[in-house]
């Protein structure tokens, strides 16, 4: 587990024992890490006023967080108290509140501040009731990365932007991560440590219904300090500033929460530059193990691809749209 702000709490005998995020500035909603006597962990919102009229309408029930609306010994102010009630999940609550945090930061009104948060916790639910686990992996996030690449290049060139994001499917279980017209593409990432094979992790990833299946290859590499650089939170944004089409919009984010992501600060890093993309046609001849052709009995599989093997079945990317 990462060091969290909880660590420098003492359980309390009574109450709470908090700590106030960051500096007290005038007229902004005060903020605070806490502990509980049980040694759950708080994050806990100030607010001016009576708004429980509000947090009733509003409020929304997410299974491991506790969301409740008390009145403070100070008249007049009430305190909305996040409560995680398994410890382990405590990194995944800390990136979580430090993004409510962020988004707390230039809110003057307390109305505005309980809207804010409770818009926070309607988003971590779709979050967690998807998601098996927490964080995504270092593998993970470099994975959609270079989904959000392809997807980006689809709606710029290609497709609709409805259509575009209606096409992806990596996080929707099916054996490739975009299927559109009569075309799938599967994409996988390489990080510059890895040079000579590909990863396919199942017998199904490189048999498609489709008649034109690519396997589409991105080369990345970490590099914070280049101007080119961009972060998973980076193309999450660049990509919600660049949709115009409301559907496509409510889609994307919906999608995203799927794959298991939240825009949280632990993924402004690794910075990726992409080197280079690899396209390749994979026909009967391709080299690889499909479901179809198992011995019976064998299944649930996972192989590597030497790159120098399939590189005369390289294509330019202009073919996957039938445009060469």
């Amino acid at each position: 587990m990462t060091k969290t702000p909880w660590d420098e709490i003492q359980t309390p005998s009574s109450d709470y024992n908090v700590r106030q995020v960051g500096a007290l500035i005038p007229n902004r909603v005060p903020v605070y890490w806490g502990k509980d006597t049980d040694g759950h962990c708080l994050l806990i919102v100030e607010l001016e006023g009576d708004h429980s009229v509000q947090f009733r309408r509003d409020v929304t029930i997410v299974h491991g967080i506790r969301v409740d609306l008390r009145q403070c010994i100070i008249e007049r102010r009430q305190s909305l108290v996040l409560t995680l009630e398994d410890h382990v999940n405590r990194d995944l609550f800390f990136g979580l509140c430090e993004t409510l945090i962020k988004s707390l930061g230039p809110v003057t009104d307390p109305t505005a501040g309980l809207a804010v948060t409770l818009s926070h916790i309607k988003r971590w639910k779709a979050f967690l009731s998807g998601r098996k686990h927490g964080l995504l992996s270092p593998e993970e996030v470099r994975g959609l990365f270079a989904e959000l690449m392809f997807l980006r290049s689809l709606y710029d060139s290609h497709l609709t932007e409805k259509s575009a994001i209606e096409s992806w499917c990596g996080a929707e279980g099916a054996h490739q991560d975009f299927i559109f017209a009569n075309t799938a593409v599967e994409i996988k990432s390489l990080s510059g440590k890895e040079r000579n094979t590909v990863h396919i992790s199942s017998e199904d990833q490189l048999e498609a219904l489709s008649d034109n299946l690519y396997l589409v290859i991105f080369r990345l590499s970490e590099m914070p300090d280049s101007d080119r650089a961009m972060s998973l939170n980076d193309s999450v944004r660049r990509i919600n500033s660049e949709l115009t089409d409301a559907d496509a919009i409510e889609d994307f984010s919906a999608k995203l929460v799927a794959y298991g992501y939240v825009p949280m600060d632990v993924y402004d890093l690794p910075k990726f530059v992409v080197n280079s993309m690899h396209s390749y046609r994979v026909t009967d001849e391709f080299p690889r193990l499909i479901r179809s052709r198992l011995p019976e009995g064998v299944a649930r599989l996972s192989y590597e691809i030497e790159l120098e093997k399939i590189a005369s079945f390289q294509v330019e990317a202009e073919q996957i749209f039938g445009e060469e």
